[in-house]
């Protein structure tokens, strides 16, 4: 099959960014009137409009989030303490009128709901009378549910990478509750679903891989199998699929975007990876001996600890980067539209 990806990559001198002194915005959701809006280690969201202007929308100003050095980074965002609003979603489509954000918070462990300006409640910490665990990423379905990951139950959860624990698990909120559809996943991280709904997609992050299990109509998941290459050359991270079926792919810490084809192949996209910290990681995981040191000096440059990436724009052809480290969003186009997203439609 042609993919117009085959003999394309990103060109550096191309993307440009939106966005200031932004904390932590590692999911972004694009609306198509052109508004941007991005996770924020304040506890909240930045919502970033199209004449350049942005708002940061957060529950609480608590002077004591804002992270900038070196030492910041270590202690709260690797250790994860205090608010970290991870993966959003949408809970509506947008006929409905402005949607409020379904937050997976990262810091606290629990799944969030927060409006636009800012009014905040907590729907769930526990399942099944258990602590959720670090909450990753929540989606919604075409029927209204909200599909969500949770990457491991280890603390500090960092001690995951090394021991490759399959405490990650898929919940499902519905009707019905809450409750654990899929478990037994290495560093459960994004989810996404085929245009169709018929298979869901989920990065296992510590175990280089992507897996995908059917749908079934009352939410159950099966035949699960390994999607694309068994090992992908370094930690995935977020995905997205294009309107031809590749599967682009942030692989983070290394920051190197590849996209996987229908075929299974794999292609690098831009690699913004620094030679001498990506060996020293990945030896360091190939000897299960990763550090949180270790992880603090492993960034690239363009969007440090590139952690997803959505398509946007009227055409669905610009490509946003969010990241762990990066202080705004770098954006650039692509030669081929992303799936037409479930909160895009009317």
């Amino acid at each position: 099959m042609y993919t117009p990806l085959k003999d394309w990559q990103v060109d550096r001198s191309t993307i440009q960014t939106i966005g200031r002194d932004l904390q932590r915005p590692e999911c972004i959701l694009a609306e198509p009137n052109g508004t941007i809006w991005t996770a924020d280690a304040r506890g909240g969201v930045v919502e970033l409009r199209p004449d350049g202007s942005q708002r940061v929308v957060t529950p609480f100003a608590d002077a004591t989030n804002k992270t900038t050095t070196q030492e910041g980074y270590e202690n709260r965002f690797i250790q994860a303490q205090g608010s970290l609003p991870n993966g959003l979603c949408f809970s509506s489509n947008r006929d409905a009128g402005p949607s409020d954000f379904i937050i997976c918070n990262w810091g606290t462990n629990a799944i969030e709901t927060m409006t636009r300006d800012g009014q905040l409640r907590t729907l769930y910490t526990e399942i099944d009378g258990q602590p959720l665990g670090k909450t990753n990423f929540p989606l919604r379905d075409s029927k209204g549910r909200i599909w969500f990951t949770v990457t491991t139950r280890t603390e500090p959860w960092s001690d995951q990478i090394n021991t490759r624990a399959t405490d990650g698990y898929i919940g499902l909120i519905d009707e019905r509750g809450i409750r654990i559809v899929a478990e037994g996943f290495c560093g459960t991280n994004e989810i996404r679903f085929d245009p169709a709904e018929e298979w869901l997609y989920v990065v296992e992050s510590t175990a280089w891989r992507i897996s995908r299990l059917r749908v079934q109509p009352d939410g159950t998941l099966t035949d699960r199998e390994v999607y694309g290459p068994a090992r992908l050359p370094g930690f995935p991270d977020g995905f997205a699929f294009d309107v031809v079926g590749n599967l682009w792919v942030t692989l983070i810490f290394t920051d190197v975007l590849i996209a996987i084809t229908p075929e299974g192949d794999v292609l690098t996209l831009l690699d913004d990876s620094n030679p001498t910290t990506k060996k020293a990681l990945f030896d360091a995981y190939d000897n299960r001996a990763v550090t949180p040191d270790l992880l603090g000096q492993t960034m690239g440059t363009i969007a440090p600890w590139m952690a997803s990436l959505t398509f946007g724009g009227p055409d669905l052809q610009t490509v946003y980067l969010g990241s762990l480290r990066g202080t705004t969003i770098p954006f650039f186009r692509s030669p081929v539209a992303g799936q037409n997203m479930i909160h895009w439609k009317s």
